[in-house]
């Protein structure tokens, strides 16, 4: 079964973050990706929303046997599961959330569809943060 090298942004600002981040990388394992490599954790503002609730955020490297579609798939199942009401591609806005789990590349894989754009262009090219989370990582 071949393993694909996939880079994802993980971001919290409801409840104890870090354990949320924590909780939602053991489901990604659990379900059968290998966790590679994460970074430190990063506080930051909100980005293209106004809330109270700092942001904790991590970049992680994973390998999985997922296609692109199927690793989707297994995130928003993740995010439901952990209690997210709110996708913001359905929503069409951005909200607090218990988690957010982003896929940034996927091996070197260019894909757009209506659910999902790898690689993540926002996240590479636009938000500070992810730029310092990713720098080790791309």
């Amino acid at each position: 079964m071949s393993q694909h090298k996939v880079v994802l942004l993980l971001g919290s600002n409801l409840g104890e973050q870090k354990k949320n981040i924590e909780l939602a990388l053991k489901k990604l394992k659990d379900a059968g990706n290998h966790i590679s490599q994460t970074s430190e954790y990063l506080m930051s503002e909100p980005v293209e929303f106004v809330s109270s609730n700092i942001f904790c955020n991590i970049a992680a490297i994973i390998f999985t046997p997922l296609s692109p579609i199927q690793l989707l798939d297994c995130i928003k199942n993740i995010e439901v599961e952990m209690g997210r009401i709110n996708d913001s591609k359905v929503s069409g806005g951005y909200t607090d959330r218990v988690i957010d789990i982003d896929i940034i590349k996927y091996n070197e894989l260019n894909f757009q569809s209506e659910r999902l754009e790898i690689p993540h262009k926002k996240h590479l090219f636009e938000r500070d943060f992810s730029r310092v989370l990713l720098k080790d990582f791309i």
